[in-house]
């Protein structure tokens, strides 16, 4: 099956973040699709990689140089699709980073970081696509939010805030743009072993260098020791999550969220109907919350005998 528009020629897709991980496997197979693909990004030896897929597979498949933190390569990045295949029919926002601190502990620099991609990237790519599509009065914006989008956890709470806000504005745009023919579409994905996990331990290095002097050292280790467990028993891959997302491009109507993976199906659902109160007895639990408390009061007696117990 070919996407095509109803002007000739097939669908026109974007998408950000598409030279590696979640990106990459959505690039491919919206190509293998019939969709002519536009895979931005700006490794310039992932560039040229996925470049070499396009040609060994036959398939309409072309990479981009696009920062999405940069104005000026937006608008050259945009235009440039524009020039070589028309507007944009479907945008697929899926370029983000994530950065791993206790929220007293992340620098404002890092926390704008986290914002400038994850957010103010999005309104960037989602703003220069806009007014052609109204004015066509059909369009699909495909918006990569996370689990992270329903629920944070400690040490996490920069990359869910960014998450969260972007959940916040999808839910705007939805509605704002219903009267135009343009969907707007959440995909939420649990944990996916891709490079973006390496990418959030190197921008993560100087808080996880620290954390053993850090008064939050036992929350980071809770919080390792609950990732590890969950990386050792992820089953998704990017495949997986790239046919949800052709899903919620091809589906007329498109749902508002698509979850991915089991554990982001059930942690959501769990989120909506339990009480804040057993909600966060159920990760005090799994991080080991209770135990460090009572550590730390132990050592409160130990060195300041007397002292009164905080409840």
């Amino acid at each position: 099956m070919i996407a095509k528009t109803a002007r000739s020629g097939p669908k026109t897709a974007l998408i950000t973040g598409g030279t590696d991980g979640l990106g990459r496997a959505a690039a491919i197979l919206f190509a293998e699709r019939g969709y002519r693909v536009f895979a931005a990004g700006r490794n310039h030896e992932r560039i040229t990689a996925i470049d070499q897929v396009a040609r060994e597979r036959k398939v309409s498949l072309e990479a981009i140089e696009l920062d999405v933190c940069d104005n000026g390569s937006v608008e050259r990045g945009v235009a440039e699709v524009e020039r070589r295949a028309g507007p944009v029919d479907i945008l697929v926002n899926n370029a983000g980073i994530a950065i791993a601190a206790a929220m007293e502990e992340i620098s404002l620099a890092d926390l704008h970081k986290q914002f400038e991609t994850n957010i103010f990237g999005v309104m960037r790519m989602t703003q220069r696509v806009l007014p052609e599509m109204r004015r066509r009065r059909r369009g699909r914006i495909i918006n990569m939010s996370s689990i992270s989008g329903k629920i944070a956890v400690p040490i996490t709470g920069a990359y869910a805030a960014s998450k969260h806000a972007l959940e916040a504005i999808s839910d705007a745009l939805r509605l704002e743009l219903y009267p135009f023919g343009i969907y707007v579409v959440l995909i939420e994905p649990g944990y996916i072993p891709t490079s973006m996990n390496r990418n959030a331990a190197e921008l993560s290095s100087v808080y996880a260098t620290n954390a053993l002097k850090s008064p939050y050292a036992g929350v980071y280790q809770g919080f390792m020791q609950s990732w590890e467990k969950t990386r050792n028993t992820a089953k998704d891959r990017p495949e997986d999550c790239a046919r949800v997302i052709l899903r919620a491009a091809e589906e007329t109507p498109p749902r508002a969220r698509y979850a991915v993976t089991k554990r982001a199906k059930v942690g959501i659902v769990a989120r909506r109907l339990l009480s804040d109160r057993a909600f966060d007895k159920t990760l005090k639990n799994q991080l080991g919350l209770d135990e460090l408390r009572e550590k730390l009061r132990e050592q409160s007696r130990e060195h300041l005998p007397g002292a009164a117990t905080a409840e």
